[in-house]
């Protein structure tokens, strides 16, 4: 019998960390997997918790160019000597010692769980160390060094997979993921995304559908500023599900960036932890549709550390586990005296945002009809129109 979530995780991961004032803080991570004990996700019979050591140099350069694997060594042995024009040495992505080795260790994990998840050893895969979506094969970009989501992907066409979804919500454009399968009709890329013009890296426009033989696998959803629940969760439904449906994948890998939320300093979008929540399970739910339940799950962007972070990869890891936590939780008071003790206050006091009991968060159907003068609806109608015939789906109705 598999298990059902195998969960990358150790102490070592926080050693990607860029320095004291950069938004990246390492401790999301260590207070996510916190919050995960307390909860008693990680004692779950069905979970099991893992480590990782870097991957090879070869391993590597399956995505990445072998002169940036060997700039980034040189990086990280000779932070001085960082090389900007592979994006190293610069304000997103400063060089420090260490660094390839625990950039190497993130895109190690996220290969080991689509391992583990394609080969039956486990159902589902979560590695909320990862996320490294705009990592390119040639430069650093966007506080990310390797892209552990497309070394993953390419290890699961290495093995077999003939067709591979990615979804990606974090609010930045998933450009790296998108930018190495661009040309490969076996990968389909949906990001959801704020629009280029308000937001880093400005790029990720409806129009934008892949190259060649891949025509209509790269989907961008480029959506206003200022989103909140109701309008996010009914883009996703709008595009992504029937999309994924329509392609019919072998396994589901998604991308949970949670800088999506209303209290992240570094975007503008107003999304809840239930919202987010709400996106994991249906995602969860997509993967047992479409793909027999083969899911690998990585975390992402995320920069309110910790009232945003640990709550809702918290959530994502025990939606994994096939043990959800209700919104209405208290978060244990051990892990909120650990963070009076870190950080200087308290963090938050209940698993989720809003003041309702554990319903679902409100969004309304694209069946019940589309709305011109709504920003969401035009933002959702360009994609459609720019990819479902694509597909074989209708504009309007699927």
């Amino acid at each position: 019998m598999p298990r059902q979530a195998r969960v990358i995780w150790d102490p070592s991961f926080t050693k990607y960390d860029f320095g004291p004032t950069h938004p990246m803080a390492p401790i999301r991570l260590d207070l996510t997997a916190r919050l995960c004990e307390a909860l008693g996700v990680f004692d779950n019979a069905g979970v099991e918790v893992v480590g990782a050591e870097p991957a090879a140099d070869e391993v590597l350069a399956r995505v990445h160019d072998r002169g940036y694997v060997a700039a980034v060594r040189q990086a990280s042995e000779q932070p001085e000597s960082a090389d900007p024009s592979y994006g190293l040495g610069t304000e997103d992505d400063p060089a420090y010692s260490g660094m390839h080795e625990a950039s190497a260790r993130i895109a190690a994990g996220t290969i080991d769980v689509c391992r583990a998840v394609w080969e039956g050893e486990a159902e589902h895969g979560v590695n909320f160390c990862g996320g490294m979506h705009h990592a390119m094969p040639d430069r650093a970009s966007g506080f990310c060094i390797y892209n552990d989501i497309a070394l993953g992907i390419d290890w699961l066409l290495e093995h077999g997979a003939q067709r591979v979804a990615y979804i990606d919500v974090d609010v930045h454009h998933g450009d790296g993921v998108e930018r190495i399968f661009w040309d490969d009709p076996r990968v389909l890329t949906v990001s959801l995304h704020e629009t280029g013009r308000a937001l880093f890296p400005g790029t990720g426009w409806p129009s934008d559908i892949g190259g060649g033989d891949a025509s209509g696998t790269a989907v961008n959803v480029s959506l206003p500023p200022g989103l909140g629940d109701a309008g996010w969760l009914r883009a996703l439904h709008a595009t992504a599900m029937p999309l994924v449906r329509a392609f019919k994948p072998d396994i589901l890998v998604t991308q949970h960036g949670c800088d999506t939320h209303a209290e992240d300093p570094l975007a503008h979008f107003a999304i809840s932890v239930d919202a987010q929540r709400s996106a994991a399970d249906a995602l969860h739910r997509l993967a047992h549709e479409v793909c027999g339940g083969k899911w690998v799950a990585v975390g992402g962007g995320g920069y309110e550390v910790v009232d945003v972070v640990p709550r809702t990869w918290t959530h994502l890891t025990a939606i994994a586990a096939h043990a959800p936590i209700k919104a209405s939780t208290p978060v244990p008071e051990e892990w909120r005296e650990h963070v009076q003790q870190v950080s200087g206050r308290p963090g938050p006091a209940r698993m989720g945002d809003l003041t309702t009991e554990d319903g679902p968060v409100w969004w309304r159907s694209w069946d019940m009809g589309y709305d011109p003068n709504d920003a969401v609806d035009r933002a959702v109608m360009a994609t459609r129109q720019a990819v479902f015939p694509l597909h074989g789906l209708d504009v309007y109705f699927d």
